[in-house]
């Protein structure tokens, strides 16, 4: 019981970090971690969701999201050209600046969790 009570602590915690990022950032904490996937590198959709842990179609309807709000774009495979891949544009890079700067505090208990992560 102590583990699905932390769990439910932790998943609170994340709620109310997802509303104050929204507040701040206009975009969802999923769009936030798209551009985090591709802050080094281009990724293809498949990557995408990989990364962030969502299902092909999920992935599908956020990158259309975050292109539409101009912070990524599309480019096409060199060695083939049907794959299709997802960079960072110029006000994408910006966004994600600005994100890893923010003053959003974590509360209680994932501000610990991610303290040991980084």
């Amino acid at each position: 019981m102590k583990k699905l009570c932390a769990i439910r602590d932790i998943l609170r915690s994340l709620s109310e970090y997802e509303n104050l990022f929204h507040n701040e950032h206009s975009i969802c904490l999923n769009e936030g971690m798209v551009l985090c996937s591709l802050k080094e590198r281009r990724l293809s959709s498949g990557e995408i969701a990989e990364e962030i842990n969502l299902t092909c179609s999920n992935t599908s309807k956020l990158l259309r999201s975050v292109e539409e709000k101009g912070y990524i774009s599309r480019v096409l495979g060199e060695r083939d050209k049907r794959q299709m891949y997802f960079e960072l544009t110029k006000e994408g890079k910006v966004k994600l600046a600005d994100i890893e700067q923010d003053s959003v505090q974590l509360s209680e208990p994932l501000g610990s969790i991610v303290k040991t992560l980084i």
